[in-house]
């Protein structure tokens, strides 16, 4: 690459050579400035020359549910893209929905940005579903490629609550929110927002081609370089976007994004879930153990952050919790497995409907309910329950278990003193009616080293 223009080059050779009788009176010293006159000469061309090439281009991928996690990556690449100076920022989207507050900082956060964001749903067969239509509506440029979807942005009460929990003013009144907040959207970035209504209100989907027809997006692109050579030129907030030569760099995530990305997935709340379950009752069954109570505890925790973020169902833990219940209730009543079966049953009925089913994106497979049902069946009977069995028996060591024994006194009882021979032992004994030496003695109690003793019938010949 080329980074010295002409004039600057003149000017450090006219340093250099444009009096030469100069360099040959005062010898080595002048040939040193001179090669660094030419050394600084160059710099200053390459670095000036720099700022006329084209800004890089910033690039990350958003692939799964719209949470806390999303929106902290999307705002520090959006940073890290101002601070690099790139042209614009690509986002390639692919999400079934999620958080409403979440994608409230996103969209806040692409208005104040100086850097030019391009939401772009990608690749073939991805679709901006629920938050993901308002992301890429929200965005400077948006742009689908060919095969994928947009819309269905009904709003689904993300939480323990589920999407049938509340009133019926409740959800009129989130639909009404929504419904404003994606009209005032579409309006600011001058895309059609009677279509963006619908979407909230009829679940209306469409596909890329629909969506370029009903001006929803600005275009549609094959791949990521087609996409940068169409938008090459287009002005965004008075600055000319220069994509066509522009280097794609990557704004990776962080660990901790990754980690929390991650806890987006349903099956991962399922098995988390699980894990909070035997964890906290094993320790429960088995004071002492500690680990299964930090394990279980710590899963609790991530399940109710994950339950911020999916649209978790309040049928679906009721139903779960029933089950728990039923498992338990049958260790102690002598129902021969008839609870055990129903909470089986419950179980899988409340895995089946733990998340929204009317979002096939959150639908749990029953690759992973089944073995879930079996496994919890399974641990229930064999582990709690015999934990719990065990802890109902009576003592079988201790001094608990002189308890209802009978012996003869060793020495006249009464309730001052008294002697009685059991275990191997002589035990001081008391007894509020008097026991001569050799009647038989029941104990009733233990206080101290001190047996308390009633008189025994013998029994009848």
């Amino acid at each position: 690459m080329l980074c010295v223009p002409v004039s600057l080059a003149g000017w450090a050779s006219g340093i250099s050579i444009a009096h030469p009788s100069n360099f040959d009176t005062l010898g080595p010293v002048k040939d040193v400035m001179r090669r660094w006159a030419l050394i600084l000469a160059a710099g200053l061309a390459c670095g000036s020359a720099a700022g006329l090439l084209a800004a890089d281009v910033g690039l990350i991928k958003i692939n799964g549910a719209i949470g806390p996690a999303t929106a902290s990556y999307i705002d520090r690449a959006l940073d890290v893209a101002s601070e690099q100076g790139d042209t614009c920022l690509v986002i390639e989207l692919d999400t079934p929905g999620g958080a409403l507050e979440s994608t409230k900082d996103i969209i806040q956060k692409f208005f104040s940005s100086p850097v030019p964001t391009v939401v772009y749903v990608y690749p073939e067969g991805a679709w901006a579903g629920s938050a993901g239509c308002f992301i890429t509506m929200a965005a400077d440029v948006a742009a689908m490629a060919p095969g994928t979807s947009i819309g269905a942005a009904h709003p689904v009460s993300m939480g323990p609550e589920g999407e049938e929990a509340g009133s019926d003013v409740m959800k009129q009144k989130l639909e009404n929110f929504a419904s404003s907040y994606i009209a005032s959207i579409a309006e600011k970035r001058g895309r059609n927002v009677e279509w963006a209504k619908s979407a909230v209100v009829s679940s209306k989907a469409i596909t890329a081609t629909n969506a370029l027809d009903l001006k929803v997006i600005d275009l549609i692109a094959d791949d990521l370089p087609d996409l940068l050579k169409q938008i090459d030129g287009r002005e965004v907030n008075g600055k000319t976007l220069e994509t066509a030569d522009a280097t794609v760099v990557d704004i990776p995530m962080t660990t901790r994004e990754r980690i929390l990305q991650v806890l987006s997935h349903p099956e991962l709340m399922l098995i988390l879930m699980l894990v909070a379950i035997y964890g906290i009752i094993g320790e429960l069954s088995n004071p002492g153990a500690i680990l299964p109570g930090v394990v279980g505890a710590i899963a609790l925790i991530l399940v109710l952050y994950m339950a911020t973020i999916l649209p978790v169902n309040a049928a679906g833990l009721a139903l779960i919790g029933l089950a728990l219940v039923l498992f338990i209730a049958d260790i102690y009543a002598p129902t021969h497995g008839v609870l055990t079966i129903g909470g089986i049953v419950a179980f899988f009925l409340g895995a089946l409907m733990l998340f929204n089913r009317a979002n096939p994106a959150f639908r749990l497979s029953l690759a992973y309910i089944i073995p879930a049902t079996l496994v919890t069946a399974a641990f229930f009977v064999l582990v709690v329950g015999k934990g719990l069995r065990a802890q109902l028996l009576p003592a079988r060591v201790g001094r608990e278990t002189l308890l209802g024994k009978t012996t003869p006194a060793v020495t006249r009882i009464d309730t001052a003193s008294g002697k009685v021979f059991v275990e191997g032992e002589y035990w001081n004994a008391v007894s509020e009616a008097p026991i001569e030496a050799g009647h038989p003695v029941e104990i009733v109690g233990i206080t101290g080293l001190t047996l308390k003793v009633k008189p025994k019938q013998p029994p009848i010949a």
